[in-house]
């Protein structure tokens, strides 16, 4: 043995003993007693990315089974086939001398033929009296019925994976055609929200999106746009629904108006203004109670990163940022949705942005969000002490004017 390599019983060339190994593992492994050659030729033709192979290596290979005159590939058949190189070029298209070489080689490292090579390197069979072949020296094609099963193995995980890529495919083509309707159809309508952001949001996803995609690379990209088709998906149906309840409003208030006020008596009418003016001052309340932004920020300070770019500059990107929290902590849009009619939009973004802050001590984040927002609607919750006791716990110099301001409101 010289420099890792070895002279083995199926000829005198040297091998890696790598390559030994796995010949010696497949023979030992071999169940199959028959196969048909051209199927298994089909297996290894499907599955020659995974065994290293180029098309010309199957064209050898083809050239090689031609030359064995049987279609089935039996264990006690004589399975050497002994063709000149002149032989094979001519079967295999005309391939070059040096190229034949070569992906004979490539089909010896993939495991697929062994070389039987006689004394002085010559290709020929011997044949006894009756003229059958007696030992034969050039090619064995015995380990394609070795890994027959396993060929066959390989083939159906590569047909799997490349349906699970085209499914994948067309899965994103139509997400991200849905992205791009959502979109158009917003911006053409006046929707409120951060567009400028969910373009470049979009935009960034699409650059992911490599000329020669892996199945994990799609699923991956996948999965971010369709988070990204969600989110404005309920960001549209939240203003849809405040958009409703608006209708409703409205459709009330023309319905007193236009009622027959003879109909209505002075005990009536004495108990309508009562509720019209505790309606007015609960309005003013909660106007009032709307804190200024940057009070919430110091309290608030990790709701910042969620917001447009990174940073929120006024109350729309707090909004924004606090539909991206309320995913991120697995609240349903439903939930949101109350808290926003019952709190208002602004102060529901606030109690997200307290939530977010306290995290790691609230167990389920929606639940937390409904118990506020029923107390909300029965006027027994205020932001106040809750931006209070935020303010204390970060500490620092500029938060005890921030926090009379708050105790003021």
């Amino acid at each position: 043995m010289e420099n890792g390599s070895v002279t083995t019983p199926f000829g005198r060339r040297s091998v890696a003993l790598a390559l030994v190994r796995r010949q010696i593992a497949a023979a030992e492994a071999g169940r199959a007693a028959s196969a048909d050659k051209w199927k298994v030729f089909r297996d290894a033709s499907e599955a020659r990315e995974l065994l290293g192979l180029q098309d010309r290596s199957l064209a050898v290979l083809n050239a090689l089974l031609s030359f064995y005159p049987d279609n089935e590939l039996r264990r006690d058949a004589q399975l050497v086939v002994f063709p000149s190189n002149a032989q094979l070029t001519l079967r295999a298209h005309g391939i070059a001398g040096a190229t034949l070489r070569r992906h004979l080689a490539l089909l010896v490292e993939a495991g697929l033929i062994l070389r039987r090579d006689s004394a002085n390197g010559k290709r020929y069979a011997r044949k006894d009296r009756a003229g059958a072949i007696e030992s034969a020296f050039g090619f064995d094609i015995s380990p394609l019925l070795w890994r027959a099963d396993e060929l066959a193995g390989m083939a159906q995980q590569v047909v799997a994976d490349r349906f699970a890529l085209r499914r994948a495919k067309e899965t994103l083509t139509i997400c991200r055609r849905d992205i791009r309707k959502l979109i158009t159809a917003a911006i053409e309508e006046g929707a409120t929200g951060n567009w400028t952001f969910i373009e470049e949001c979009f935009a960034q996803l699409l650059d992911r999106i490599p000329r020669a995609p892996k199945t994990a690379e799609i699923v991956s990209i996948l999965r971010d746009m369709e988070l990204l088709r969600s989110e404005i998906i309920n960001l549209l149906e939240m203003q849809v629904k405040s958009s409703n309840y608006s209708t409703n409003d409205a459709h009330s208030e023309r319905h007193i108006q236009n009622s027959n006020p003879e109909s209505i008596s002075e005990s009536e009418a004495s108990v309508e203004k009562e509720l019209a003016e505790k309606s007015q001052q609960k309005l003013d309340r909660e106007t009032m109670q709307v804190f200024p932004l940057d009070l919430v920020l110091k309290a608030c300070p990790e709701i910042g990163s969620y917001g447009p770019l990174g940073i929120i500059n006024n109350w729309r990107d707090l909004m924004s940022a606090a539909v991206v929290v309320r995913s991120m902590l697995g609240i349903s849009p439903r939930a949101y949705q109350d808290a926003c009619r019952m709190m208002g939009q602004e102060n529901a973004a606030v109690t997200m942005a307290c939530i977010l802050q306290r995290s790691g001590h609230i167990k389920s984040a929606g639940a937390y969000l409904r118990d506020l927002s029923i107390k909300a609607g029965r006027g027994e919750f205020s932001l106040g002490p809750a931006l209070m006791a935020l303010l204390r716990a970060n500490g620092g110099a500029g938060h005890t004017a921030s926090a009379s301001l708050v105790r003021r409101l």
